[in-house]
Protein backbone atom coordinates (compact mmCIF):
# COMPACT_ATOMS: atom_id res chain seq x y z
CA UNK A 1 0.00 0.00 0.00
CA UNK A 2 1.45 3.37 -1.02
CA UNK A 3 -1.11 5.64 0.67
CA UNK A 4 -0.12 7.99 3.47
CA UNK A 5 -1.97 9.32 6.52
CA UNK A 6 -1.28 12.42 8.61
CA UNK A 7 -2.07 12.17 12.31
CA UNK A 8 -1.83 15.03 14.80
CA UNK A 9 -1.38 13.67 18.32
CA UNK A 10 0.17 10.45 17.03
CA UNK A 11 2.07 9.24 20.09
CA UNK A 12 -0.59 8.36 22.68
CA UNK A 13 -4.31 7.85 23.27
CA UNK A 14 -6.69 7.67 20.33
CA UNK A 15 -4.09 9.07 17.97
CA UNK A 16 -1.48 6.57 19.09
CA UNK A 17 -3.80 3.58 18.73
CA UNK A 18 -4.90 4.78 15.30
CA UNK A 19 -1.29 5.28 14.25
CA UNK A 20 -0.47 1.70 15.21
CA UNK A 21 -3.57 0.29 13.53
CA UNK A 22 -2.94 2.07 10.25
CA UNK A 23 0.76 1.17 10.27
CA UNK A 24 -0.31 -2.46 10.65
CA UNK A 25 -2.63 -1.94 7.69
CA UNK A 26 0.35 -0.81 5.63
CA UNK A 27 -0.32 2.92 5.44
CA UNK A 28 2.62 5.29 5.50
CA UNK A 29 2.56 7.38 8.68
CA UNK A 30 3.27 11.08 9.07
CA UNK A 31 2.74 11.99 12.70
CA UNK A 32 3.02 15.07 14.87
CA UNK A 33 3.35 14.99 18.65
CA UNK A 34 4.50 17.55 21.20
CA UNK A 35 6.28 15.76 24.02
CA UNK A 36 9.09 16.40 26.48
CA UNK A 37 11.29 14.32 28.78
CA UNK A 38 10.41 10.66 29.26
CA UNK A 39 7.23 11.05 27.20
CA UNK A 40 9.35 12.21 24.26
CA UNK A 41 11.55 9.12 24.63
CA UNK A 42 8.44 6.94 24.63
CA UNK A 43 7.27 8.59 21.41
CA UNK A 44 10.64 8.02 19.76
CA UNK A 45 10.59 4.35 20.76
CA UNK A 46 7.03 4.05 19.44
CA UNK A 47 8.13 5.53 16.11
CA UNK A 48 10.93 2.97 15.79
CA UNK A 49 8.54 0.15 16.66
CA UNK A 50 6.12 1.24 13.95
CA UNK A 51 8.85 1.16 11.32
CA UNK A 52 8.89 -2.60 11.70
CA UNK A 53 5.20 -2.76 10.72
CA UNK A 54 5.18 -0.92 7.39
CA UNK A 55 8.68 -1.18 5.93
CA UNK A 56 9.93 1.91 7.70
CA UNK A 57 7.43 4.31 6.18
CA UNK A 58 7.06 6.36 9.37
CA UNK A 59 7.93 10.00 10.00
CA UNK A 60 7.35 11.55 13.44
CA UNK A 61 7.84 15.25 14.12
CA UNK A 62 7.99 16.56 17.69
CA UNK A 63 6.47 19.95 16.99
CA UNK A 64 3.53 22.07 18.11
CA UNK A 65 1.14 21.14 15.30
CA UNK A 66 -1.29 23.89 16.30
CA UNK A 67 1.27 26.55 15.35
CA UNK A 68 0.41 28.02 11.93
CA UNK A 69 4.12 28.46 11.23
CA UNK A 70 4.70 24.74 11.77
CA UNK A 71 1.88 23.97 9.33
CA UNK A 72 3.43 26.15 6.64
CA UNK A 73 6.94 24.85 7.34
CA UNK A 74 6.02 21.19 7.04
CA UNK A 75 3.65 21.21 4.07
CA UNK A 76 6.61 20.97 1.64
CA UNK A 77 8.07 18.08 3.65
CA UNK A 78 4.74 16.26 3.64
CA UNK A 79 4.51 16.79 -0.11
CA UNK A 80 8.01 15.37 -0.53
CA UNK A 81 7.23 12.33 1.62
CA UNK A 82 4.01 11.51 -0.25
CA UNK A 83 5.42 12.32 -3.66
CA UNK A 84 2.75 14.99 -3.97
CA UNK A 85 -0.06 12.43 -3.81
CA UNK A 86 -3.14 13.27 -1.70
CA UNK A 87 -3.29 11.89 1.83
CA UNK A 88 -5.81 9.17 2.55
CA UNK A 89 -6.44 10.61 6.02
CA UNK A 90 -5.89 13.73 8.04
CA UNK A 91 -6.74 12.99 11.69
CA UNK A 92 -6.87 15.79 14.27
CA UNK A 93 -6.32 14.13 17.64
CA UNK A 94 -4.70 16.88 19.69
CA UNK A 95 -5.71 16.71 23.35
CA UNK A 96 -4.19 19.76 25.01
CA UNK A 97 -5.96 22.68 26.62
CA UNK A 98 -7.00 24.38 29.83
CA UNK A 99 -9.40 22.57 32.12
CA UNK A 100 -10.98 24.94 34.60
CA UNK A 101 -14.36 26.54 35.27
CA UNK A 102 -15.61 29.86 33.92
CA UNK A 103 -16.15 31.16 37.48
CA UNK A 104 -14.77 30.51 40.94
CA UNK A 105 -11.25 30.48 42.36
CA UNK A 106 -9.51 29.90 39.01
CA UNK A 107 -11.78 31.31 36.30
CA UNK A 108 -10.56 30.73 32.76
CA UNK A 109 -8.68 33.65 31.25
CA UNK A 110 -9.02 34.92 27.70
CA UNK A 111 -5.53 33.64 26.90
CA UNK A 112 -6.38 30.17 28.18
CA UNK A 113 -9.68 30.09 26.33
CA UNK A 114 -8.19 31.29 23.07
CA UNK A 115 -5.39 28.73 23.30
CA UNK A 116 -7.73 25.84 24.08
CA UNK A 117 -10.22 26.68 21.35
CA UNK A 118 -7.45 27.05 18.78
CA UNK A 119 -5.42 23.96 19.70
CA UNK A 120 -8.36 21.58 20.10
CA UNK A 121 -10.75 23.25 17.67
CA UNK A 122 -9.92 25.81 15.03
CA UNK A 123 -6.46 24.49 14.19
CA UNK A 124 -8.11 21.71 12.18
CA UNK A 125 -9.35 24.35 9.72
CA UNK A 126 -5.96 25.89 9.10
CA UNK A 127 -4.36 22.49 8.54
CA UNK A 128 -7.05 21.53 6.03
CA UNK A 129 -6.68 24.84 4.23
CA UNK A 130 -2.91 24.32 3.88
CA UNK A 131 -3.26 20.69 2.83
CA UNK A 132 -6.00 21.40 0.30
CA UNK A 133 -4.18 24.37 -1.21
CA UNK A 134 -1.06 22.19 -1.48
CA UNK A 135 -2.92 19.46 -3.38
CA UNK A 136 -2.49 17.04 -0.46
CA UNK A 137 -6.22 16.35 -0.12
CA UNK A 138 -8.18 14.95 -3.03
CA UNK A 139 -10.81 12.44 -4.06
CA UNK A 140 -11.10 9.75 -1.40
CA UNK A 141 -9.32 11.77 1.30
CA UNK A 142 -10.82 11.70 4.78
CA UNK A 143 -10.72 14.50 7.35
CA UNK A 144 -11.51 13.33 10.88
CA UNK A 145 -11.69 15.16 14.20
CA UNK A 146 -12.25 13.76 17.67
CA UNK A 147 -15.05 15.14 19.81
CA UNK A 148 -16.67 14.14 23.09
CA UNK A 149 -19.91 14.10 25.05
CA UNK A 150 -18.72 17.28 26.73
CA UNK A 151 -19.70 19.17 23.59
CA UNK A 152 -23.28 19.25 24.88
CA UNK A 153 -23.07 18.22 28.55
CA UNK A 154 -21.74 20.46 31.32
CA UNK A 155 -18.90 18.94 33.33
CA UNK A 156 -16.71 20.26 36.11
CA UNK A 157 -13.74 22.11 34.63
CA UNK A 158 -14.59 21.10 31.07
CA UNK A 159 -15.98 24.44 29.84
CA UNK A 160 -13.04 25.60 27.68
CA UNK A 161 -12.63 22.16 26.08
CA UNK A 162 -16.38 21.99 25.47
CA UNK A 163 -16.20 25.26 23.53
CA UNK A 164 -13.27 23.90 21.52
CA UNK A 165 -15.14 20.69 20.66
CA UNK A 166 -18.21 22.60 19.50
CA UNK A 167 -15.94 24.66 17.24
CA UNK A 168 -14.26 21.49 15.97
CA UNK A 169 -17.58 19.91 15.09
CA UNK A 170 -18.95 22.93 13.24
CA UNK A 171 -15.70 23.46 11.33
CA UNK A 172 -15.49 19.80 10.35
CA UNK A 173 -19.10 19.83 9.17
CA UNK A 174 -18.43 22.91 7.05
CA UNK A 175 -15.25 21.38 5.61
CA UNK A 176 -17.23 18.35 4.45
CA UNK A 177 -19.93 20.56 2.98
CA UNK A 178 -17.49 22.71 1.02
CA UNK A 179 -15.03 20.01 -0.07
CA UNK A 180 -17.51 17.20 -0.67
CA UNK A 181 -17.66 18.15 -4.35
CA UNK A 182 -13.98 17.21 -4.56
CA UNK A 183 -14.64 13.76 -3.11
CA UNK A 184 -13.20 14.79 0.26
CA UNK A 185 -15.25 13.86 3.32
CA UNK A 186 -15.04 15.32 6.82
CA UNK A 187 -16.53 13.82 9.96
CA UNK A 188 -16.08 13.72 13.73
CA UNK A 189 -15.74 10.64 15.89
CA UNK A 190 -17.31 10.95 19.34
CA UNK A 191 -15.60 8.58 21.72
CA UNK A 192 -16.84 7.80 25.19
CA UNK A 193 -14.85 8.36 28.38
CA UNK A 194 -11.49 6.71 27.74
CA UNK A 195 -8.79 6.04 30.36
CA UNK A 196 -5.92 7.84 28.61
CA UNK A 197 -3.23 10.25 29.74
CA UNK A 198 -5.43 13.09 28.49
CA UNK A 199 -8.24 12.06 30.88
CA UNK A 200 -5.93 12.32 33.86
CA UNK A 201 -5.23 15.93 32.89
CA UNK A 202 -8.91 16.81 32.49
CA UNK A 203 -9.85 15.82 36.03
CA UNK A 204 -8.20 14.68 39.24
CA UNK A 205 -11.24 12.44 39.72
CA UNK A 206 -10.58 10.44 36.56
CA UNK A 207 -10.85 7.10 38.38
CA UNK A 208 -14.35 8.09 39.53
CA UNK A 209 -15.21 9.02 35.93
CA UNK A 210 -14.09 5.57 34.80
CA UNK A 211 -16.16 3.84 37.49
CA UNK A 212 -19.28 5.83 36.61
CA UNK A 213 -18.76 5.15 32.93
CA UNK A 214 -18.51 1.42 33.48
CA UNK A 215 -21.87 1.57 35.31
CA UNK A 216 -23.72 3.71 32.77
CA UNK A 217 -22.31 2.32 29.53
CA UNK A 218 -24.68 -0.26 27.97
CA UNK A 219 -21.68 -2.48 27.23
CA UNK A 220 -20.31 -2.24 30.77
CA UNK A 221 -16.92 -0.75 29.97
CA UNK A 222 -15.13 2.41 28.97
CA UNK A 223 -14.15 3.21 25.42
CA UNK A 224 -10.64 2.08 24.54
CA UNK A 225 -8.31 3.86 22.07
CA UNK A 226 -8.39 0.72 19.94
CA UNK A 227 -12.17 1.16 19.51
CA UNK A 228 -11.56 4.53 17.89
CA UNK A 229 -8.71 3.13 15.79
CA UNK A 230 -11.00 0.41 14.46
CA UNK A 231 -13.65 2.95 13.46
CA UNK A 232 -11.06 5.10 11.69
CA UNK A 233 -10.01 1.97 9.81
CA UNK A 234 -13.61 1.37 8.76
CA UNK A 235 -14.07 4.96 7.62
CA UNK A 236 -11.09 4.63 5.28
CA UNK A 237 -12.80 1.87 3.31
CA UNK A 238 -14.44 2.67 -0.06
CA UNK A 239 -17.82 1.76 1.43
CA UNK A 240 -17.59 4.87 3.63
CA UNK A 241 -17.23 7.28 0.71
CA UNK A 242 -20.74 8.72 1.29
CA UNK A 243 -20.41 9.36 5.03
CA UNK A 244 -19.89 13.11 5.31
CA UNK A 245 -20.60 16.04 7.66
CA UNK A 246 -21.49 13.59 10.41
CA UNK A 247 -20.66 12.55 13.95
CA UNK A 248 -19.83 8.86 14.26
CA UNK A 249 -20.51 7.71 17.82
CA UNK A 250 -17.92 5.26 19.08
CA UNK A 251 -18.87 4.76 22.70
CA UNK A 252 -20.94 1.57 22.99
CA UNK A 253 -24.10 3.67 23.35
CA UNK A 254 -22.78 5.67 26.30
CA UNK A 255 -24.17 8.98 25.03
CA UNK A 256 -27.70 7.51 25.15
CA UNK A 257 -27.47 6.51 28.81
CA UNK A 258 -28.63 9.64 30.57
CA UNK A 259 -26.79 11.84 33.03
CA UNK A 260 -23.07 11.41 33.56
CA UNK A 261 -23.73 11.54 37.30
Amino acid sequence: MSEWVLILGCSTGHGGATTRKLAEDGYGIIGFHFDRGDIKKEAEAFCEELKGLNDGRVHFFNKNAADINVMKEFIPQIEEITGGEPLKLFLHSIAFGTTTNFFGERPVTQKQMDMTVHVMGTSILYWVQELFDGGLLGKGSRVLGLTSEGNYLCMEGYGPVSVAKVALESITRQIGWELGKHGITANCIQAGVTPTRALTKITENWEEWVEKTERRNPMGRTTQPEDVANVVHLLLQPGADFINCSIVYTDGGEHRSGSFD
